[in-house]
């Protein structure tokens, strides 16, 4: 059937992004995880991290695979790669999850992007996300580096025109936690320029929304319970060209 790509969140990788996911997923479907520059075991180049280079860099890969069209489920960072490959190259694109994605800074909670300023590497030794990187980065010591650019990368990024999110034809699942970092007003948002809201009788709505309770940024992916049957059933069902 059609691949499923999966694109990791800023400073994680494959593990901690899907760990406890990867194992449903696969069962029954061909799946891609692809980690970004200076990510997981992708060594770091010399530029800056931005949206459209890491969604050419995703296209390229999927080229490279002979993969011509895929389901794609994003996470944080991922999410926003995923959203730019499917303004930019939409016919890559069959189905859509974004997991914690805001378009525009003012959906993030209040405060958000400033406290990611203040971030120092020590302030992550011990989490997951520091493990994860020093036991499978090809230059551990490049720690460091992948903050600076992650914090970079977050002080210059561009709001998303909201038509551009309109124009989307794909069918598109969002997510967020109930204690995420987006605010659930703007998930709504997303939602309905994603063409839901109206009333809607039919078995394969194009745009679906959901709200995972007792979560938060982190641990909304660690809810493999919620998670897997509902992304099964979204990516099992018809498309409208389909049905």
């Amino acid at each position: 059937g059609t691949p499923l790509v999966l694109l990791h969140g800023g400073m994680s990788a494959t593990g901690t992004s899907f760990g406890l996911l990867l194992p449903g997923l696969a069962k029954n479907r061909k799946v891609i995880s692809i980690e970004q520059q200076a990510h997981g075991h992708t060594a770091d180049i010399d530029r800056p991290l931005r949206f459209p280079q890491m969604a050419d860099d995703t296209a390229a890969m999927l080229r490279y695979l002979n993969v011509d069209q895929a389901d794609v489920l994003g996470y944080s960072v991922g999410a926003g790669i995923a959203l730019q490959i499917a303004i930019h190259r939409p016919e890559m694109v069959r189905k859509l999850v974004f997991i914690s994605l805001y378009y525009k800074e003012s959906g993030a909670q209040p405060g958000q992007n400033e406290g990611m300023d203040d971030m120092k590497p020590e302030h992550l030794h011990g989490t997951p996300f520091y493990d994860e990187y020093m036991s499978i980065a090809p230059r551990p010591e490049d720690f460091p580096v992948l903050l600076e650019r992650v914090k970079e990368m977050n002080a210059n990024v561009q709001d998303w025109p909201a038509e551009a999110l309109r124009g989307i034809k794909s069918h598109v699942l969002t997510i967020i936690a109930d204690a995420d970092i987006v605010q659930a007003e703007h998930a709504v948002e997303m939602f309905r320029l994603f063409g839901g809201g109206a009333p809607d009788y039919t078995d394969t709505p194009r745009s679906q929304l959901a709200i995972i309770p007792g979560a938060n940024h982190i641990t909304v992916v660690h809810r493999a319970d919620i998670l897997l049957p509902m992304l099964e059933s979204f990516f099992g069902s018809p498309t409208a060209e389909s049905a």
